[in-house]
């Protein structure tokens, strides 16, 4: 799953003009993306909100030219933005909230896949301030259950992501303990799982604390969410999002001939 961010203040990798957007997006399946997710809805620490106006916008023109191409998800909280995206041809609603900061997002995946992910909170700004406690694989799959069944049966196909970085700070312990298990909340939820480490502030923590040194490169954080995206695979996830689909496709080339 290849990135696509039409925002101007996400942490990494943000294309605010559609058309450079759409390019970024057509590279991505020249590299070898199997689905593109793109957003308008920066959901870093420091990101600001917009309104479902500015985000559809923002994400209309992409999703409608991509989805003449691949498979097309859309990254966000919104109800009201899910149904236009998939009106325009996403096929894939992928929403790092669960429902919780619009439950209207209830009535507006029937009959799509949704992405289910893990976090605490009704706002960004609740879930980043609420960091001090490591969260368990465990801890996740009993929230992701109690999510799906929230949604009730107007769900299609439903996917879980463990929120990599999504109230868990920036722990390298705590994130990589969820990497680690994401076969075991597979298994547990009965459910395919997503895994998104990419360019994540645990990867620049455990690179600094690693090496002592100044701040990664993004090359090297990169080249560390491959490695992270390997040990994902390893464990059992289905799905691998990143930034560099290129650098994660070779990795995984090699990988799948050991």
């Amino acid at each position: 799953m290849g990135v696509v961010n039409v925002t101007p203040d996400s942490f990494s990798d943000g294309y605010p003009d559609p058309a450079a957007a759409i390019e970024h997006g057509m590279q991505l399946l020249r590299d070898g993306a199997d689905i593109l997710d793109v957003g308008g809805e920066a959901t870093n620490p420091r990101a600001r909100p917009v309104t479902a106006d500015e985000e559809l916008a923002r994400v209309l023109p992409v999703v409608t030219a991509l989805a003449r191409h691949g498979r097309v998800s859309i990254d966000t909280t919104k109800a009201e933005v899910a149904r236009a995206a998939v009106r325009a041809g996403a096929a894939i609603v992928n929403d790092v909230s669960g429902g919780l900061f619009d439950p209207a997002m209830r009535d507006a995946i029937e009959g799509v896949t949704y992405i289910c992910g893990h976090l605490r909170g009704r706002t960004l700004a609740e879930v980043f301030r609420d960091e001090s406690r490591p969260v368990g694989w465990q801890e996740v799959a009993a929230e992701l259950a109690e999510r799906i069944a929230a949604l009730g049966a107007r769900t299609g196909d439903v996917w879980v992501d463990p929120g990599i970085g999504f109230g868990k700070g920036a722990d390298p312990a705590t994130n990589e303990d969820l990497i680690r298990h994401a076969g075991d909340l597979g298994r547990q939820l009965g459910r395919p799982v997503v895994v998104g480490p990419s360019r994540k502030r645990y990867l620049r923590r455990r690179l600094i604390e690693s090496r002592g040194s100044a701040e990664p490169s993004e090359a090297d954080l990169d080249h560390a969410t491959v490695d992270a995206c390997l040990a994902a695979a390893r464990s059992g996830a289905n799905v691998l999002r990143v930034h560099n689909v290129a650098l994660l496709r070779a990795g995984l080339i090699a990988y799948t001939k050991l």
